[in-house]
């Protein structure tokens, strides 16, 4: 009996280990929503820095959640975390924010993302649950 509670808990103890390791997975590769959402002025088309350059927001997000890839070009800053990616463009004396689909924003962007895989590609490996798994 006390080895099969042994085995048991051994057992449990393992599944939980498992389970956690898989969810962290997702969230370390999702764009950090929330904190932009409170850090940044929320426009109709993104969140606003009506201060800071590209760079300088793309670094305060990357700090605070570092991307899977980062790009720039054409005065823009890209980052890519797994499904999605962050576009932050210059706009007035600021920055304009935008979070988008990964595809979407590749194919609006390819020009500035010329070693990021193609979506459409056998390379493209997403970043949802079970990535790389």
């Amino acid at each position: 009996m006390n080895a099969r509670l042994v085995r048991a808990a051994v057992a449990a103890v393992l599944a939980a280990s498992l389970l956690t390791a898989c969810s962290g997975d997702a969230d370390n590769n999702a764009v950090p929503r929330e904190w932009i959402r409170k850090t940044y002025t929320e426009t109709g088309a993104g969140w606003l820095d009506p201060d800071s350059t590209p760079s300088g927001v793309a670094q305060a997000i990357r700090t605070e959640r570092t991307e899977l890839d980062r790009s720039s070009g054409g005065g823009m800053e890209f980052l890519r975390y797994g499904d999605d990616m962050i576009t932050v463009s210059p706009y007035r004396s600021g920055s304009l924010i935008e979070i988008e689909d990964y595809r979407n924003g590749y194919h609006r962007h390819q020009r500035h993302l010329t070693y990021w895989p193609a979506p459409d590609s056998t390379s493209f490996r997403g970043g949802g649950p079970g990535e790389g798994k």
